[in-house]
């Protein structure tokens, strides 16, 4: 008989060559898993290029450009409004006090630029204006009223010359633009002037006001001189923030000078802006910046003078200001103007140009601006911790996709591994479906070359030597895999020896390992060939 290999020997020459073909290659389920992972950080990347083209990544700089574009929007309407407001105010209040000086030096006989040679009438003049100051200083809700006049009681005394009588009331109520009852005490003036009107003095009072450094007092009646017959709407001076002499209150005051009929300027009132009314009626809405302030200032080129500003915030800016206290405006790559001093950049922010003044005015070429800023650091912590947020939120994205790669790949490839192993294994004739189409075809296909392969093979001769081995090994059999084997040679399939013998088809299967281990055969086929080739030899089993 001429011997021939045989299938078992087939089947481990084919299991080496997959087994070396699988060394040089990537296993399925790895390539799915890294193909699904490309897709993620793809599908990912395409949404971080989308977010840097339509700036999401600076979403935090727009958010923060448009809060403070619309706070300086809403602070310069309110202060162009309330600045006007005052400023005719107190040209309405000097055309009053100066008919009504003018006409009760008339009837006492005294020229009104022979005023400061007749310090006997000063106090009867201040005290008939009185009642028209207090008048204006309440419907125009601000928070002091003050009169001078170019007089002084007593011109011998010392320091005559930087000493002038006047008036000055305040108003001490924090919350003034809604008080009806407001504490108006003197700071400047006659005190029976305060006593015949019940009010206090002021802790820093002074009779008269010193006016060595005034240039609210200085400035209108030098414009005054210079510019005969220019009205008064064009006269009035804004004095930039100044701490009142003796006090830590910083204060704007709007000056007007006193002129009579025949042009003769013999002194100056007007209206103060406190920097608490400043605070308490220009107050930014604070948000998701708390030291946002705003600020009015005079502008000079491309700086700001914070050390003569007012400011209205949760923050005090003067705390970190150097040495003449001046502001450069840097322009650069941000949706903000950055205000430097020394080089260090302190303030990022928006301003915009306030017109105090009307054309044509003796002070037009001063300017102020508002200004809406916040310290640089708030901006950067903002904008930082936004974009952390999102990377975070990146970083779970990618880590959420990983996950779910691999837990697809192994959904995916379970029932393709499921297969493999059944094509694997040696009973091809018992496997079960996969429901996967392309491995059932396979291991249909595999079966029905198993039967032409076993078919070629019963054609040929096998070994006596390995008959005679196969019949001694069948001794080796327990009692119930000989059932098994005897079902097997008479033909019954897995599924019919197991109704037989009434035992599960998962004995059924124990039983088939262990037989074909001990028959040293590889599958049910091989098995039927040798059960096969004994019975046409006519060889007892």
């Amino acid at each position: 008989m001429k011997s021939m290999t045989s299938p078992k020997k087939r089947i481990e020459l084919i299991r080496q060559e997959l087994k070396k073909t699988g060394t040089m290659g990537m296993p399925m389920g790895l390539r799915l898993f890294l193909l699904l992972v490309i897709l993620v950080f793809t599908i990912i990347a395409g949404a971080v290029a989308l977010m840097l083209a339509t700036g999401t990544f600076t979403a935090g700089l727009t958010q923060s450009k448009v809060i403070i574009e619309n706070e300086l929007l809403h602070a310069s309407q309110e202060i162009s409004q309330r600045y006007g407001q005052i400023s005719q105010q107190s040209v309405e209040f000097s055309k009053a006090v100066s008919d009504a000086i003018e006409k009760e030096l008339k009837d006492l006989g005294i020229p009104a630029s022979k005023l400061h040679q007749n310090p006997e009438v000063l106090e009867e003049i201040l005290s008939s204006q009185y009642d028209r100051a207090l008048f204006t200083l309440q419907i125009s809700k601000s928070s002091g009223v003050f009169l001078i006049l170019d007089a002084t009681v007593n011109p011998s005394l010392e320091n005559a010359q930087n000493s002038r009588a006047g008036l000055y009331l305040k108003n001490m109520e924090p919350n003034i633009i809604s008080s009806s009852t407001p504490t108006i005490i003197v700071f400047r003036g006659f005190p029976s002037i305060g006593r015949r009107n019940y009010l206090s003095l002021h802790a820093q009072w002074q009779m008269e006001f010193d006016i060595s450094s005034a240039p609210y007092y200085h400035n209108p009646l030098a414009a005054a001189a210079s510019n005969p017959g220019l009205p008064l709407s064009r006269l009035y001076y804004w004095c930039p923030a100044f701490t009142l002499q003796g006090t830590g209150e910083q204060v704007m005051l709007c000056s007007v000078p006193l002129i009579d009929s025949a042009g003769t300027v013999f002194g100056v009132c007007g209206l103060e802006i406190s920097d608490m009314l400043f605070k308490l009626s220009h107050m930014p809405e604070r948000g998701i910046y708390s030291r946002l302030f705003c600020a009015l200032s005079p502008m000079s080129g491309n700086t700001l003078a914070f050390n003569r500003s007012l400011f209205a915030g949760g923050y005090s800016a003067k705390t970190v200001l150097r040495n003449n206290g001046v502001l450069e405006i840097t322009d650069n790559d941000m949706p903000f103007h950055s205000y430097s001093q020394d080089g260090n950049s302190l303030f990022l922010g928006l301003h915009t140009p306030i017109n105090l003044y009307p054309e044509g005015s003796a002070f037009s070429h001063e300017n102020w601006a508002a200004a809406i800023m916040v310290p640089q650091e708030d901006i950067v912590a903002i904008i930082s911790r936004l974009n952390l947020l999102l990377f975070s939120s990146l970083v779970l994205l990618v880590i959420i996709g990983i996950t779910a790669s691999f837990i697809l790949s192994k959904r995916f490839l379970k029932p393709i591994s499921k297969g493999l192993a059944i094509i694997k294994s040696a009973d091809l004739e018992e496997a079960p479906k996969t429901k996967v189409p392309e491995i059932d075809n396979l291991i249909e296909y595999l079966k029905s070359r198993n039967k032409e392969l076993y078919r070629k093979a019963m054609k040929g001769n096998l070994s006596i030597s390995l008959l005679d081995e196969f019949v001694e090994n069948i001794k080796t059999l327990s009692p119930s895999e000989r059932a098994v084997f005897d079902l097997y040679a008479k033909g019954y399939t897995s599924r019919q020896a197991a109704e037989k013998l009434f035992i599960s088809i998962n004995t059924i299967k124990t039983h088939n390992k262990r037989i074909y281990m001990k028959l040293n055969v590889a599958s049910r086929y091989e098995l039927l060939l040798y059960i096969s080739m004994l019975k046409e030899i006519g060889k007892d089993i």
